[in-house]
């Protein structure tokens, strides 16, 4: 119709790409919601995957794969997404809770709904940085579903190669106060100069007393892994080409450039966590999740 403007609804924005992988992410965590067993809950998950026209027709319950649990893709690598979120969940909520910070930064958001389903202390303001189509897809849907934060929740919708700290500056974000911040399935797509900047300008914003997490993946050549059965299930199941998203060059230190500003650092394998909990993936012959690390780094008080 003439003199009207078309709403950003943002599915765009998550239907290519690699904002399809908040999808699959989000059908993982769906899954993972309706399981027994479940070690984390997403109540808003199913609904992000059934309002795309990309991933309609995906899974959201086990019970939806014919081979269950023996599926690579469904099974195995949703279940590694679910234990991510719970050990993510864990680190988030000490850190607020033990550790006294009250911002939190979610960086690369896509379709994260901490500020909706986790329990803050008062006075905790979640920010979310990422591209506006995804922002404005996850808003179509969480306002349709009348959800309401625990948090403030101050979304800033910009895209991370960009300078986002203007943009977190202007959202209230004060870099005298502690902080957590979670960079969650994001690092491993960005240009290794764009990794170093979000790390430098992390130390840069964090005083003592703030948190960090962080997922890496170490190997020198990951097309080693091009044949593996995560890989290939989700190229093959559902299109995405993990490996042509993934950027190729050699990844910076910055485990070793944290610990050189004075950072305490802890690496541990996704494996040590499914030990911890009874449940997850295990390592397999050709394991595309062989190189996946999970970072945890703290600015200690003087």
């Amino acid at each position: 119709m003439v003199g009207t403007t078309p709403r950003n609804t943002g599915v765009e924005g998550v239907e290519g790409g690699v904002g399809l992988t908040a999808l699959l992410v989000a059908a993982a965590r769906a899954i993972e919601t309706h399981r027994h067993d479940t070690l984390a809950r997403d109540v808003y998950a199913e609904h992000f995957v059934l309002a795309a026209p990309a991933s309609a027709g995906w899974p959201v319950r086990i019970q939806q794969v014919p081979d269950g649990d023996t599926n690579p893709l469904w099974g195995r690598f949703a279940r590694y997404f679910g234990l991510r979120t719970r050990v993510l969940d864990d680190f988030l909520l000490r850190s607020v809770h033990s550790g006294g910070a009250r911002q939190v930064v979610l960086l690369g958001a896509g379709l994260d709904t901490r500020a909706f389903r986790l329990d803050w202390p008062p006075g905790c303001a979640i920010f979310e940085i990422d591209r506006d189509g995804v922002l404005a897809f996850k808003h179509q849907v969480l306002d349709g579903l009348s959800a309401t934060p625990k948090a403030a929740r101050i979304p800033i919708p910009i895209d991370l190669r960009a300078d986002w700290v203007p943009a977190l500056a202007d959202a209230g974000f004060d870099p005298a106060a502690p902080s957590v911040w979670l960079a969650e399935g994001l690092l491993f797509y960005l240009p290794p100069a764009a990794e170093t900047y979000l790390i430098d300008t992390v130390d840069r914003l964090s005083t003592q007393g703030s948190a960090l997490a962080f997922e890496v993946k170490l190997e020198k050549d990951l097309s080693e892994y091009r044949d593996s059965p995560l890989y290939t299930a989700t190229k093959h199941q559902i299109g995405i080409d993990l490996l042509r998203l993934f950027d190729g060059e050699p990844r910076p230190d910055s485990v070793g450039d944290l610990a050189g500003k004075g950072w305490s650092t802890s690496v541990r394998t996704p494996f040590d966590f499914t030990r911890q909990h009874g449940r997850g993936p295990l390592p397999e012959q050709n394991d595309a999740l062989a190189g996946n690390r999970w970072v945890f780094a703290n600015k200690p008080r003087p």
